[in-house]
């Protein structure tokens, strides 16, 4: 069973991945803020790790940045989630590391589209 990590302030954004993903069969861990999403992830090296970008504490930006400095992170897929996508943010995003890149409000089909998508990456 793959695990995903899903870091998202909003309790409502976790709960609602958190859902859909169990019933896809995956297993979830979830954070709400930064600085847990590091701990998170750190601890329990999901196969998957899934940030908003904007979280207070540490930005999905800032986690991303520390999880690619850990060798066990170098290739796992870290899909950008958020609320505030303007022209140029998915573009930069993808370019600075985020290997996916999906918007709120969350459509159930793309979500679960792009994390089949970056699961298959690990094959």
């Amino acid at each position: 069973m793959k695990k995903v990590l899903i870091a998202d302030d909003k309790a409502t954004s976790r709960e609602l991945v958190r859902t859909v993903l169990e019933k896809e069969g995956y297993s979830v861990v979830e954070a709400a803020d930064g600085i847990e999403a590091l701990e998170n992830a750190r601890s329990a090296e999901p196969d998957m790790i899934i940030l908003d970008l904007q979280m207070p504490g540490l930005d999905g930006f800032s986690v991303l940045e520390e999880l690619r400095k850990d060798e066990r992170f170098h290739d796992t897929p870290i899909m950008a989630l958020t609320a505030s996508a303007m022209q140029g943010d998915r573009e930069r995003a993808l370019t600075i590391g985020f290997t996916g890149y999906v918007t709120k409000p969350i459509r159930l089909q793309v979500l679960r589209s792009e994390v089949e998508r970056l699961l298959r990456l690990l094959r």
